[in-house]
């Protein structure tokens, strides 16, 4: 009795799949890790640059006003020169984008980093807005971009497999065979994105601190945006990329007690 030819060569994308993506190991200078993924910095910076003008035209295209580009600017660098994030070595540029309706903020790979107007008016101090910069900041240098690209690839030829293995042609049901595989395919890339999210907080805490700035300040961005989310009636974009504020301020309120067990010091900025 013969092999099904199509089970054949799911089981071969399959095992390819997985081999190409556990081949490749880099260790990332920043953060300890070693990481599972497949393009050097050099096309991440690319990557990010190609991005980065659609992206902006999105949300208004460039804020006109030269004094909140360089606030942010200045927040910024002071962010990546006096922390950890200097190890990363990315060329990071910050850009406020003038939609001031929507609250949001987010980082391609390579250094592009970016912050909403409304957002941006809504944070008191400069605190606040490090505190969402340094979460951005710690998405460059932890490469959470390039890991999620090395994660689709893994996950397109698994699914790809599941779906050529399950789906035939000539029988519409096993139609639903090849959606459950795309779904859970999706439900794999959600969770990595959410454990990022974590990792940024918490290394943007320490990053905060480093640069001098009170990390306690992240705490109130959280219930900034709670505030937004209430006054709108609705939830800002920034939960449709980020988790819900309630348990970060618990993960954020902990490693500020672990890095600073005896108390903030009061010098830091918030």
């Amino acid at each position: 009795m013969g092999c099904n030819p199509r089970i054949v060569m799911a089981i071969v994308i399959a095992l390819i799949s997985i081999v190409s993506y556990y081949a490749y190991r880099v260790y990332n200078p920043v953060t300890g890790e070693t990481q599972h993924i497949n393009i050097d910095q050099q096309t991440e910076v690319a990557l990010g640059l190609q991005a980065s003008g659609e992206m902006a035209a999105q949300f208004g295209g460039l804020h006109p006003d030269p004094a909140a580009q360089e606030r942010v600017d200045r927040i910024g660098q002071r962010l990546v020169s006096r922390s950890g994030a200097a190890k990363g070595n990315y060329p990071f540029e910050f850009h406020v984008l003038g939609d001031e309706r929507t609250i949001n903020a987010f980082a391609l790979p390579g250094g592009q980093v970016f912050i909403t107007a409304g957002l941006l008016n809504r944070l008191e101090t400069d605190g606040q807005v490090a505190g969402v910069l340094s979460h951005e900041i710690v998405h460059v240098v932890g490469r959470h971009g390039a890991e999620h690209i090395a994660k689709q690839q893994l996950t397109q030829g698994l699914t790809g497999a599941a779906v050529l293995a399950t789906y035939n042609p000539d029988d519409p049901s096993s139609r639903g065979s090849a959606a459950v595989a795309l779904l859970i395919g999706q439900l794999v890339t959600m969770k990595y994105g959410r454990a990022d999210e974590s990792e940024s907080d918490r290394w943007g805490v320490k990053f905060m601190a480093e640069a001098g700035y009170d990390p306690r300040a992240m705490i109130r961005v959280m219930e900034v945006l709670r505030e937004a989310s209430e006054g709108r009636g609705a939830p800002p974009e920034f939960f449709s990329t980020h988790p819900d504020p309630g348990r970060r301020i618990e993960e954020i309120e902990e490693a500020v007690r672990e890095l600073y067990p005896n108390g903030v010091p009061a010098e830091l900025e918030r």
